[in-house]
């Protein structure tokens, strides 16, 4: 079966087609949903940043306008990404929400040229932003991370951190530093944020994050030694919690929620979860 969301270059001097409109990570949505006529806004006296062809959902061209900040359209507001994470049933809605966020964040951190300094500009065969001086280009920005799940045996090492809603505890993460490994980034987080050592970790699968562009990683990981010793000011509480009595978790479509129901299926004979789009 074909997914409903491709993305695709398209030129944005074409006419027609839909538009999300994205600010800070947040999309313009009406009570029809985050697809306007492309048109119709343009019509509108909207701060543009920049236009962009995404590409196609349901087999119409969806382009992107990035505002320079949130304005105000009669009927509509303003939703957060996260927020459509939460309660979008939709996958394929959200994977292409996910996209355009990544990519409207990407044009506007490049704006103007890190090396010469001149204006950048859309390249028109590739996704790039291209130097009008220099010539360099830009591609899309994408942060390797690492998640794990910390394991011992019917016990599971949860942390939260001061940012997390209330009650909700989760795996651990990190960004990959230059010149490590996966593996080391993932052993170096966890000795770091809790005090910990693991037995080699096994890689599970893999997620775009666009909050704002990381790829994670998912791992498995052993309890090896050592007590809990809680980083200052990134983990505000952090201990092992049974299978059997666990807090509340992270959301049900992030790979965090995934790696930890894989646990628990695996540990308790249960089916396997599908793996998060």
């Amino acid at each position: 079966m074909s997914l409903r969301w491709q993305p695709a270059i398209l030129d944005p001097a074409k006419e027609g087609g839909w538009a999300l409109v994205h600010c800070q990570q947040g999309f313009l949505i009406d009570r029809n949903g985050v697809l306007f006529p492309r048109d119709w806004l343009k019509r509108l006296d909207l701060p543009v940043l920049s236009e962009q062809g995404l590409g196609y959902f349901d087999g119409d061209e969806v382009f992107l306008l990035e505002l320079a900040h949130p304005a105000e359209v009669p009927g509509s507001v303003w939703q957060g990404l996260r927020q459509f994470m939460l309660q979008d049933e939709d996958a394929e809605r959200f994977r292409m929400l996910g996209y355009a966020a990544q990519i409207g964040t990407w044009v506007n951190q490049h704006r103007f040229c890190g090396s010469c300094g001149h204006p950048m500009r859309q390249h028109r065969s590739e996704r790039a932003m291209q130097c009008e001086g220099c010539g360099i280009r830009h591609y899309p920005r994408i942060s390797p991370s690492m998640i794990v799940l910390v394991t011992r045996g019917d016990e599971l090492l949860l942390a939260r951190s001061p940012r997390f809603a209330p009650g909700v505890y989760s795996t651990l993460a990190g960004f990959v530093e230059p010149g490590e490994s996966a593996e080391q980034c993932v052993a170096r987080e966890v000795h770091e944020e809790v005090g910990v050592s693991i037995h080699p970790p096994r890689y599970i699968c893999s997620q775009g994050w666009p909050f704002p562009h990381s790829l994670m990683l998912g791992y498995h990981a052993e309890y090896a030694a050592g007590d809990i010793v809680m980083q200052p000011e990134e983990i505000e509480d952090a201990r092992w919690f049974s299978i059997h009595a666990l807090p509340g978790l992270p959301a049900p479509r992030s790979i965090a929620r995934y790696l930890i129901e894989l646990y628990l299926a695996q540990r308790l004979g249960h089916p396997e979860p599908m793996l998060p789009g």
